[in-house]
């Protein structure tokens, strides 16, 4: 049977890699990634690309694109607080998105309050349901890409959002990025049990 599907190829000339591939691997978390540099100065910006990358030991990644504070604050003190974007917050995470100076703290700028983490010095965003506390394991080069992986040493979870000690997903109405300027919202939560 022919397939009538355009075929694109990352490498063709008219064809946008980042644009396309942030338009089909959705809906993407946001790792909202707090960190204070050599300085002290704090810094606090959205990342999709971000997910688990083991369970035991308990590691996140994150991905920046390019050399940003975030890595390079990361670097230099080794630890990060990544704190969940949630549906209520979501024009402070879209403004914390912003390209400003690495003197600015983009929290400050936009009048996010923040709270002191339990094991790590960069703070976590107060109004956010749930934060991992991570110090930093290793940076792994990608193209024009740096993987962050960092270890969970903590994990602060308000408990209005906990059914016994089980996280909701409609109480925490996390957030997702999606294509171009377009951002997911919490939908509908199915169940399917797995097959044995």
């Amino acid at each position: 049977m022919a397939s009538d599907h355009v075929v694109l190829r990352p490498d063709d000339e008219d064809v946008d890699a980042y644009r396309l591939l942030t338009a089909l691997v959705v809906p993407r978390p946001i790792a909202w990634v707090s960190t204070i540099s050599a300085d002290g100065v704090g810094n606090l910006a959205p990342y999709s690309f971000f997910t688990v990358a083991s369970a035991d030991p308990p590691v996140v990644q994150v991905t920046s694109v390019g050399e940003k504070d975030t890595l390079r604050n990361a670097r230099a003190t080794g630890e990060l607080t990544i704190s969940l974007a949630s549906e209520p917050l979501i024009d402070a995470v879209n403004a914390t998105s912003a390209g400003v100076d690495p003197e600015v703290d983009e929290a400050d700028r936009v009048g996010l309050a923040m709270a002191p983490s339990q094991v790590v010095a960069p703070p976590r965003v107060a109004d956010s349901p749930a934060s991992l506390e991570c110090r930093l394991r290793t940076t792994v080069p990608v193209g024009g890409a740096t993987l962050l992986l960092a270890d969970v040493v903590a994990v602060t979870i308000d408990p209005a959002v906990l059914d016994g000690t089980h996280p909701r997903f409609d109480l925490l109405a996390p957030l997702a990025r999606l294509g171009g300027t377009e951002w997911g919202l919490p939908g509908e939560v199915v169940t399917r049990d797995r097959p044995s």
